[in-house]
């Protein structure tokens, strides 16, 4: 049976809060301050590219490896901008120390219009409230900047748990943290496989947010969807009363 809802764990990428601008975009304005005119396209494609192989070969920000997520994504950007013809390593090595310390703030960052009215209401419940990301360290600094880290009780990052969604492993280790049966727990996010199945699969209550209404599971029931945080609420109320 489920029982009465008493955490709510989110999602944070694409859930609560986005890039403010693409990662092209951003990454050429680093570049043009350093005196060089790169294609916002170009760099964006090199980007992917270069996240795909980091990711294959380096998991989690290489934790199994020891690497640090510093270290991670400064191999990420230097092959970024590699692919698109910088091959001054100090120069290099600049856009990264650059890039990686301006997406520990808010500046780069965009709180959706639903989350913190959502997270309130939540608090006024009486829920606890956590994180479950797939996120290096730079994420409590982020929350704290864009105003949002006093609604958690805790944040649980991938980097941290030494595990990254889908393993439900990270989920797991928040459940303990939470301290109540994961019939009790709502999880929100954005990705079908990370976030809904992979919670629902230990018997939290997963909801699916699909902003744009294009995901089109057909086994994710209505009751499951948001397309946006201010429905919430009132299914939370149902659960709490």
């Amino acid at each position: 049976m489920r029982g009465p809802v008493r955490w709510v764990l989110w999602d944070v990428k694409d859930t609560l809060l986005k890039v403010r601008r693409s990662v092209g975009e951003q990454y050429c304005s680093e570049a043009e301050r350093a005196g060089l005119k790169l294609p916002a396209a170009q760099v964006e494609t090199a980007f992917r590219q270069a996240y795909r192989h980091q990711s294959r070969l380096f998991p989690n920000y290489g934790r199994a490896q020891g690497m640090s997520s510093q270290v991670w994504w400064t191999g990420l950007v230097r092959d970024t901008f590699a692919q698109c013809g910088v091959d001054d390593l100090a120069l290099l090595d600049r856009l990264a120390n650059n890039l990686y310390h301006k997406f520990c703030g808010p500046e780069n960052w965009e709180v959706f219009p639903d989350s913190n009215s959502t997270l309130k209401f939540c608090t006024a419940l009486g829920l606890n409230q956590g994180v479950v990301s797939n996120f290096d360290k730079r994420l409590e600094g982020i929350l704290r900047g864009c105003g949002l880290l006093a609604h958690f009780s805790f944040l649980l990052t991938s980097e941290e748990a030494g595990v990254a969604k889908p393993d439900p492993a990270i989920f797991t280790q928040a459940l303990v943290r939470c301290g109540v049966p994961a019939s009790s727990v709502v999880h929100v996010g954005d990705h079908y496989v990370n976030d809904y199945l992979t919670s629902r699969s230990l018997g939290i209550q997963g909801y699916l947010l699909d902003r744009q209404d294009c995901h089109g599971h057909l086994d994710v029931p209505p009751q499951h969807r948001l397309q946006s945080l201010d429905e919430l609420p009132a299914r939370l109320k149902q659960d709490t009363d």
